[in-house]
């Protein structure tokens, strides 16, 4: 195989050795996916971001969560910063997308390509319309978001890796612009205004948890890692069942829900500032009419009920202690010691939710088990082979390790590391 690669650079490249299709991803990405803990197959996700000309792949680490592994400079997008609405209209669209195995066109006119997924529930829900809204290469756009040919052979190939390693579909955020307070403040008079803070709320969730949330649509707008009480459905143009949202995510999406406020109201008065400059609109404007908040997210649901913790019986050991004193000196050495068990954080609901194992008390040093949630089902490819918004699929759930217990004494509990206030983001 060496020999042949080596011949293929005097007779057209790697492409005469592999298939488009099936080359693989470029070793200065394999290299960043080994020094970030990232495997070959592992899940991935795309953010786009318009203005700011960027694809980012996004990829599981071995703890579990995403890390942005590498940005691509966008070719060529179609169309102005907003939804696309209809076919025709030549422009590419924004929102949450998921991708599967049939998306992907290994035979695509433009080198390679996927199909995004527009038209989603939310999209038909307004009635939008539109078909084939790509990713590809070939640097040429009708409302697809175009990249060169070498770019879309990594982004293809990660895409292909991961699927083939288990991901039923990866998820595409498709943004205006990087949804910052700041950025938003710009734009208080665009007609999409409203639209976009809907997108920001799916921003900042992931944010704060790099993990893809969970998407639904009811009422006609997205909604955010809710869980509907008694199972009930999220139905794209009814009503909005009643739903719960994990008690850790309530607590930090409440905290940067607070400093976006905050942040938005110092830059929204810079903004009328230089609008009064330019004579613009804004200048004139009650800016306490303004809300970062999206609509129906005014008032956050309650939290999820968590289940009753399940104690499990202390393990004594039977034969007794040769030397007293010893084991007061083994007590003393454990209780200063606990120990260390592997916490992945792989899931965004349990890390979310504060829950913790139950005490598993041994006498030996093995770290505590680990409980496992089952992956949801992905909703039917509907006729042009895309797949709907759902949630992502759960993960091993690994839980805190517990400290080591001894019959005589129980050390203190360790204060479990995703407690803390504010995590802090991979980007």
């Amino acid at each position: 195989m060496a020999a042949a690669i080596l011949l293929s650079s005097c007779n057209g490249g790697i492409d005469s050795v592999f298939p488009k299709a099936e080359r693989p991803v470029s070793e200065q990405i394999i290299k960043k996916m080994k020094s970030k803990g990232m495997a070959k197959t592992s899940p991935i996700l795309i953010r786009i971001y318009k203005e700011e000309d960027v694809l980012e792949v996004w990829k599981q680490k071995d703890t579990g969560r995403y890390a942005l592994l590498e940005s691509f400079e966008i070719c060529k997008w179609s169309g102005v910063l907003g939804p696309k609405f209809k076919e025709g209209d030549r422009q590419a669209p924004e929102g949450f997308y998921n991708v599967g195995k049939a998306q992907l066109n290994p035979n695509s006119e433009y080198y390679l390509s996927f199909n995004i997924g527009y038209p989603n529930r939310y999209d038909r829900s307004h009635g939008r319309t539109g078909t084939h809204l790509m990713v590809h290469g070939a640097c040429s756009s009708a409302g697809c978001y175009s990249m060169t040919d070498e770019q879309v052979a990594d982004i293809y190939a990660m895409a292909r890796d991961a699927i083939s390693g288990g991901q039923d579909y990866f998820q595409v955020q498709a943004y205006p612009f990087r949804m910052t307070a700041a950025n938003m403040a710009k734009q208080v008079t665009n007609p999409h205004f409203e639209f976009w803070k809907m997108l920001k709320e799916g921003y900042d969730h992931f944010e704060l948890t790099n993990y893809p949330p969970k998407v639904d649509v009811c009422e006609r707008r997205y909604v955010f890692n809710r869980e509907a009480v008694d199972e009930k459905e999220f139905r794209s143009t009814e009503a909005c069942p009643p739903v719960t949202m994990p008690k850790r995510l309530i607590e930090l999406y409440s905290q940067k829900r607070s400093e976006e406020k905050a942040e938005f109201s110092k830059a929204l008065k810079r903004e009328q500032a230089r609008a009064k400059f330019k004579g613009e609109a804004l200048a004139s404007l009650d800016l306490s009419q303004f809300s970062i908040i999206a609509a129906g997210s005014e008032v956050l649901p309650p939290p999820t009920p968590e289940a009753p913790p399940v104690v499990e019986p202390a393990l004594v050991s039977e034969a007794p202690p040769a030397n007293t004193e010893a084991s007061a000196a083994e007590i003393k050495a454990a209780a200063a010691s606990p120990i260390d068990g592997v916490v992945s954080g792989a899931q965004n609901e349990a890390l979310l939710s504060g829950k913790t194992s139950g005490e598993q008390s041994v006498t030996s040093t093995a770290p505590a088990e680990t409980s496992v949630v089952q992956a949801s089902e992905v909703e039917p490819t509907p006729a042009e082979a895309t797949i709907e918004n759902t949630a992502p699929s759960a993960v091993p759930v690994p839980q805190p390790a517990e400290r080591q217990e001894v019959a005589v004494a129980e050390p203190a509990k360790k204060k479990p590391w995703w407690a803390a206030k504010k995590p802090v983001s991979q980007k």
